[in-house]
């Protein structure tokens, strides 16, 4: 049965503490900001723990891992023990983090167990499992005399000599992957099977946002092409499968494409004016409006950005992006100059430089007003938020979140061995570590959670932000 542990953790912001006063959960402080701290435990992970099947929730609530003992393997998921099998891997979570499923081996066949539920055996389970965007769908290769086939929902596909990647459409109902029918790839979406290439891109096939369109990498001989709707793009020396997008209204469709030694863009099928040397990974980007594209590119040993054909500063680099704020009117991205990075929001630097911005952690808040980043200086961490500086830190981990009405913002940090939260400057109770895979998130303006570690044991850890006027059940402060 799993422990549940409650703590009121005082934590006072830069204003001077008149007084603190805590009874059972009642806290009240003349703090900035006061948080409370609620653990749950998910137990502790034994001795035959296998590290790498560690798999954590998208929400950051839930946990799961294979465990050893002899020569049988289980799940242990949120603390509680599931059936012996022989062999056991691919630990998925669903989306919206209440469904789990993972491929077993009894004897010398292989299943998926998905709630618990065991499906049809099978010689061997070969490709990774992968839930509905609504969470209510599965899908999963298996293999059965030699051939393979996909199973959705239960009901069994054609038989190919090969088949993977697997994905379904943001609203659920359709479902695309690549098989291998004698060697000559093709793109299967809804059971229609495509046009056979000498090759598929290494990504997926991609739906477009309103899951009505789907668009995918294929070669021919030499030569790679994009196939839209059925209908074959421009040839071209080679084309980043990654870069392939949509935009948002699903209208329109960006990639970066090879030609000779130089690369360029192409927005619906019209090639950008411009040739560059290279194209910045994870480019291009839409705007949130789909009116505007952007990317980051090299010329020579220069690199740029580049919104709407329109070519920005040169700079010594340019990290992942550029990024878009929610409402589409704002634009951020990290540069560097020599040594030093710095960040540029809306044409204009930042005034101060720093040794590393962490990849990934630049984000606009929703509402896109404020931007924050962690960067490092020295050996220092530290997040900007605003511009403004906050404390250094040993590390910091995912860079800033905000709440979701962009008034708060949290991240986690290591301090010398122990890591804490952070939320509007104000740091939080330490433990030995946060789990590898969870996030920090707001469940509401005033309440975030995380999975972290104290010992061997994993905690659900719910931070409650409490103005120092209320409780923390929301009742008026008492008068003392």
């Amino acid at each position: 049965m799993q422990s549940s542990k409650v703590r009121a953790v005082l934590v006072c912001g830069a204003a001077a503490l008149a007084l603190c006063l805590v009874s059972g959960f009642r806290v009240v402080s003349a703090a900035d900001v006061v948080l409370t701290t609620r653990e749950d435990s998910l137990g502790k992970p034994g001795p035959g723990t296998i590290p790498k099947s560690l798999a954590v929730s998208p929400d950051s609530k839930r946990v799961a891992y294979a465990t050893k003992r002899g020569a049988k393997l289980w799940v242990v998921l949120d603390g509680a023990e599931g059936k012996e099998y022989d062999g056991m891997g691919g630990l998925v979570f669903s989306p919206d983090s209440k469904r789990v499923a993972y491929a077993a081996k009894r004897g010398d066949k292989g299943l998926v167990v998905a709630d618990g539920v065991e499906g049809k055996e099978y010689d061997e389970i070969v490709a990774v499992l992968v839930f509905s965007p609504d969470g209510k769908r599965m899908a999963y290769a298996a293999e059965r005399g030699g051939k393979q086939l996909v199973v959705v929902d239960g009901a069994e596909g054609k038989e190919y000599d090969g088949v993977g990647r697997l994905v379904f459409s943001p609203d659920s109902h359709r479902v695309a992957y690549v098989a291998g029918p004698g060697g000559k790839p093709l793109v299967v979406v809804d059971g229609v099977e495509g046009k056979e290439y000498s090759g598929i891109g290494a990504s997926v096939p991609r739906f477009s946002p309103d899951s009505k369109r789907v668009a995918y990498v294929a070669g021919r001989g030499e030569k790679q092409l994009v196939v839209l709707d059925g209908v074959e793009e421009k040839e071209y020396n080679g084309i980043g499968a990654s870069s392939l997008a949509f935009s948002p209204d699903s209208k329109r469709v960006a990639y970066m494409a090879g030609r000779g030694d130089k690369q360029l863009v192409v927005v619906d099928g019209v090639e950008g004016k411009k040739e560059y040397d290279g194209i910045v990974v994870g480019s291009p980007v839409f705007s949130p409006d789909s009116k505007r594209v952007a990317y980051g590119a090299r010329r020579g040993d220069k690199w740029l950005p580049v919104v709407d054909g329109v070519e920005g500063k040169e700079y010594d680099g340019i990290g992942e992006g550029p990024l878009f704020s929610p409402d589409g009117q704002r634009m951020a991205y990290e540069a560097r100059r020599g040594e030093k990075w710095l960040v540029v929001v809306d044409g204009v630097e930042s005034k101060k430089e720093y040794d590393a911005i962490e990849a990934g952690s630049l984000g606009f808040s929703p509402d896109s007003k404020r931007l924050a980043y962690a960067a490092k200086r020295g050996e220092k961490w530290l997040a900007v938020v605003d511009g403004v500086e906050g404390k250094e830190y040993d590390a910091i981990e995912g860079g800033p979140v905000f709440s979701p009405d962009s008034k708060r913002v949290a991240y986690r940090a290591r301090r010398a061995e122990k890591w804490l939260a952070v939320v509007d400057a104000v740091e939080g109770k330490e433990y030995d570590g946060f789990l590898k895979g969870s996030r920090l998130v707001f469940d509401s303006p005033s309440q975030l959670h995380t999975l972290a570690l104290v010992g061997d044991e994993i905690l659900r850890v719910e931070v409650e932000i409490v103005m120092p006027e209320t409780e923390p059940s929301g009742a008026p402060r008492p008068h003392l």
